[in-house]
């Protein structure tokens, strides 16, 4: 019987052959998902901090709503408004959300339309809007010289009612003025 020797490996079987692709799989498995959970839970921390600033506001917040405020409340601000604010109030009963932007006249019309209304249902003098409602965010809709357009937009069931008031003294650029209000 002959007894035929193998012969023996340059390297021991443990080591992978290609040690460049052990390095790839390595920061694949490990480091990419490690980076992606650092990057989530910093943008998670700004987030909140964002909506405690917002909820500490004692006003209007000079920048774009939420998509979800926007969803809730059901006020799709125009794309290309411009001098944004909003502010929201939460009570047991009522939650209201003020919403102030500036826009043109065929984006006014887009947005009447979009929030289930009609261009045509903005009257003459101050319909929309309220005294108190306005009170609240330091509004002032009784400008001399200015002439304003208001409308109601009262929905069925648990969705909001909008209240909206436009400033129209500036054909180019129409100042809106909405406040949405859910009732529990």
């Amino acid at each position: 019987m002959t007894v035929t020797v193998l012969p023996q490996p340059d390297r021991p079987p443990h080591r992978p052959k290609h040690r460049w692709l052990a390095a790839i799989v390595v920061v694949l498995l490990i480091a990419v998902p490690a980076g992606y959970l650092v990057l989530s839970a910093f943008q998670s921390r700004e987030s909140g901090r964002d909506k405690q600033r917002d909820a500490a506001a004692p006003g209007l917040v000079w920048r774009w709503p939420s998509k979800v405020e926007r969803r809730i409340y059901e006020v799709p601000v125009p794309p290309g408004a411009s001098y944004v604010a909003h502010y929201e109030t939460n009570s047991w009963e009522r939650s209201s959300f003020y919403v102030q932007f500036r826009t043109s006249r065929e984006r006014l019309h887009a947005f009447m339309r979009e929030v289930g209304s009609h261009p045509s249902a903005l009257r003459e003098g101050r319909e929309g809007v309220g005294d108190r409602q306005a009170d609240v965010v330091g509004w002032d809709l009784d400008v001399p010289g200015h002439r304003y357009a208001g409308a109601r937009v009262e929905r069925p069931g648990e969705r909001p009612d909008l209240a909206i008031t436009v400033d129209v003294t500036r054909e180019e650029r129409l100042r809106v003025y909405v406040v949405s209000t859910a009732e529990f």
